[in-house]
């Protein structure tokens, strides 16, 4: 398989990841192309035997970093709760403003508990591999991932 099929096979994991990180669909979409234009111009770099997933992600999680700290955030990256509540059934209604919750609260977590938390428990990283992809020891990941995953619980009780 060359590089470019196999960049094109994590791309929707890359999607989800930068939509986690940015809070926002377009947003992430913003992230994800510009991490795909530095993976294909920094091909080189990548050493083939190693993880490109992992090695792509370190390329998103480092451009979101640059991105932040170069333009303030912006003040409200969700749709109203409301805004869904008129489409599908019944069900389809609680769906949206559960996962609006879950949105919601991911967006107040500090940003390297929201980054272990989308790691470990989304995207279904190893600790050890999420540390490697954040650049910090296990114990360090381990630590935020409970803290984040206590605090998302606690949000998402005082929500319901």
């Amino acid at each position: 398989m060359s590089f470019e099929e196999q960049v094109l096979d994590l791309l929707p994991r890359m999607r989800r990841f930068a939509a986690g990180l940015t809070g926002h669909p377009a947003d992430g979409d913003d992230l994800c192309q510009m991490t795909i234009e530095r993976v294909l111009t920094s091909q080189d770099k990548w050493q083939e035997g190693t993880r490109l997933d992992s090695w792509m992600y370190r390329i998103m999680r480092n451009l979101w970093i640059d991105e932040t700290r170069s333009r303030s955030r912006r003040s409200q990256t969700f749709v109203a709760e409301d805004a869904g509540l008129g489409i599908g059934g019944e069900g389809a209604q609680e769906a949206t403003v559960e996962l609006s919750n879950v949105d919601r609260a991911m967006q107040k977590l500090p940003e390297d508990q929201r980054e272990a938390v989308l790691l470990v428990m989304v995207e279904g990283y190893a600790y050890k591999e999420a540390a490697e992809i954040v650049g910090c020891p296990v114990g360090t990941l381990n630590s935020r991932l409970v803290r984040g995953r206590d605090a998302l619980m606690a949000m998402l009780e005082d929500a319901a």
